[in-house]
């Protein structure tokens, strides 16, 4: 076990930014000697002899490449999985190789991030999708990975959306959560669909269902939340209203780094755990910005192997509001996210649920 897996969120800034940047560095002299593109964008920044002293020093390119080139440090023999991110119909998605070393790294450390939050027995799940989302395991879409990953966590689980079509299985959901009474169920869903096919439903119906001892775990389509006017305060009060869940943790991820998520702790902040991390960079100059300031979120992460997506410009804005000062105890950043920054595309885990590439 590494000391990235053992301490989670208890090592200190020193001592992961020494240790991160050292692993950083190794990871981009491999995808520049593995992946020809990757090395061609380098050498174009001038950076093909280069040296990484400092977190903020490691090349990023910028992740909408993922959509137009297929970046890989493997051979297609060695490709054991590709993901795809979303996408409106017509629209390019990224399309992400993993070998089985990497997609085994990204397993063992999403379980190590999300049993800080959730413990370590898994409990029954109600999966605000329906199965046809996992139906081809070779080949997944954001939605179909975040599932499958998340399904780690579950046992007997159920599937609250009938199929294609959205439809709420209401009384298939009551008679799961009767047969499993007085322990923790954990909801899993897109925020956006978590919204319009369960609680709104619910609304629609006038109907409500009573899990006190419920987690909900969500992510990604806060776009179309947003345009309605949906904040994430006004989203857990819906929650609670409707289902008597009070612990809601939203994350920020995506599947161009699959493992490395940030997950919303008590105290409603999103962190960076030991493996991976932000920085917040100026969008006219591309410097590094100090806390406190709002900027382009650059994301960092050891695990990527197969292809190189350790270091990323997204196309998100947010602003980190501290370092190892979090009340519920966690070490590492904590950030906020804003949204999209202006012009980008849009995209997002659930802003579309067109088939297989939503």
């Amino acid at each position: 076990m590494s000391i990235f897996e053992d301490r989670v969120y208890s090592l200190g800034r020193e001592d992961k930014r020494r240790l991160l940047t050292a692993e950083l560095d190794a990871l981009t002299r491999h995808h520049f000697r593995s992946c020809e593109p990757y090395a061609h964008i380098l050498r174009a920044r001038g950076l093909g002899e280069f040296a990484i002293k400092d977190l903020e020093d490691v090349p990023f390119i910028p992740v909408r490449l993922f959509k137009t080139h297929d970046l890989s440090s493997i051979s297609s023999a060695e490709v054991a999985k590709t993901l795809t991110s979303s996408g409106t119909t017509g629209q390019a998605v990224s399309r992400i190789f993993l070998d089985k070393e990497t997609a085994s790294v990204q397993s063992k450390t999403l379980v190590r991030i999300m049993q800080n939050f959730l413990g370590k027995s898994r409990l029954p799940m109600v999966v605000v999708d329906h199965p046809g989302v996992i139906a081809n395991r070779d080949a997944f879409s954001a939605r179909g990975a975040g599932i499958r990953g998340m399904s780690t966590f579950g046992r007997k689980i159920f599937y609250a959306l009938r199929d294609e079509d959205m439809s709420l299985d209401i009384e298939g959901m009551f008679k799961f959560i009767e047969e499993n009474p007085d322990q923790p169920i954990l909801f899993f869903g897109f925020t956006f669909m978590v919204w319009e096919y369960l609680l709104q439903e619910l609304v629609r119906t006038d109907r409500r269902i009573s899990v006190p001892q419920g987690i909900l775990v969500h992510s990604g389509g806060w776009k179309k939340l947003v345009d309605r006017r949906v904040d994430n305060k006004t989203f857990k009060e819906a929650v609670r209203d409707r289902t008597d869940i009070s612990k809601v943790h939203d994350f920020y991820g995506m599947v161009e780094q699959v493992g490395s998520v940030f997950v919303e702790c008590e105290a409603g902040h999103l962190h960076a755990p030991a493996h991976s991390d932000i920085i917040i960079r100026s969008p006219s100059t591309w410097e590094a910005l100090p806390h406190g300031q709002a900027g382009v979120i650059q994301v960092v992460s050891r695990l990527p192997r197969s292809y190189p997506g350790h270091s990323l410009l997204t196309e998100d804005e947010g602003m980190i509001d501290g370092e190892d000062d979090c009340e519920c105890g966690r070490l590492g950043k904590h950030f906020r996210v804003f949204g999209r920054i202006a012009e980008a595309e849009a995209r997002g885990c659930s802003d579309t649920h067109s088939g297989q590439t939503a």
